[in-house]
């Protein structure tokens, strides 16, 4: 899963690039994303050695083609429409790699030598270490992506922000997101799968003062309030664990 590993870590930094950028982007802004992640992907896998067989070549091609789609397709969600397609697409590029895995190099040339010259105090294999890299990469802004297409396609959330929406009223689940997916899969990659679990319980126990808040029926919020908050609170707080534990699966 060379290959695969290098277009997470491609995906996971063009994501992390743009959520760093002004909220709304323009098109102008975002223009060169594309090409800035097809520059990346060739550079992480020319780096990992993923190029000298034509298996790694083909893998490579067509993760350019589904980096390449993803980025468009994500960016035109952000614009309002076409949120299941950008799901779609991130499920389909990661399927091929998945179904072509068989014809990926293992992971050598500079990384490999890198991580047998620096002795590190925990030493993974290059295959691993590319794609801890990538998972970890991927909890961060395309986890809060996905979670978001997710909404946006079962109806939790509108297409575009809405001012006083249930998107502004937990603001903190963009940063507590990608926070609590890597605390997830660090301590699902450390055997401690009951930790984890308390942690996921944990949050609900911590929202609930948040949540019962809106059950209240004054004249500024209706009283279904509370019922779309939950809503967006339980469907995104469910994708984002699957995030997590769809990456400690891969990982393990």
């Amino acid at each position: 899963m060379s290959v695969l590993a290098a277009l997470l870590v491609t995906i996971g930094s063009v994501d992390l690039l743009r959520s760093l950028g002004p909220h709304p982007a323009t098109a102008r802004e975002t223009r060169g994303l594309p090409a800035l992640g097809l520059l990346l992907l060739l550079v992480v896998t020319a780096t990992a050695g993923l190029l000298g067989t034509w298996g790694g070549v083909a893998l490579t091609a067509l993760a350019a083609a589904g980096l390449l789609a993803w980025t468009v397709a994500a960016e035109r969600a952000d614009a309002g429409s076409g949120h299941g397609l950008a799901l779609s697409t991130f499920a389909a590029a990661l399927l091929v790699q998945l179904a072509g895995s068989g014809w990926a190099p293992p992971v050598g040339g500079l990384l490999a030598d890198w991580l047998a010259w620096s002795n590190l105090p925990w030493q993974p294999t290059p295959d691993h270490a590319l794609l801890l890299a990538g998972l970890v990469l991927v909890q961060l802004a395309t986890g809060n992506r996905l979670v978001r297409l997710v909404l946006v396609t079962t109806g939790a959330l509108p297409a575009r922000p809405v001012a006083g929406g249930v998107d502004g009223e937990l603001r903190g689940g963009r940063l507590l997101g990608p926070l609590e997916r890597l605390f997830i899969l660090g301590l699902g990659l450390a055997g401690e799968l009951t930790a984890a679990g308390l942690v996921i319980a944990a949050k609900g126990l911590i929202r609930w003062p948040e949540l019962r808040s809106h059950a209240s029926s004054d004249d500024s919020r209706r009283p279904s309030d509370i019922d779309k908050v939950t809503e967006y609170f339980l469907v995104g707080s469910f994708v984002s664990w699957l995030v997590a534990l769809g990456a400690l699966l891969l990982a393990s």
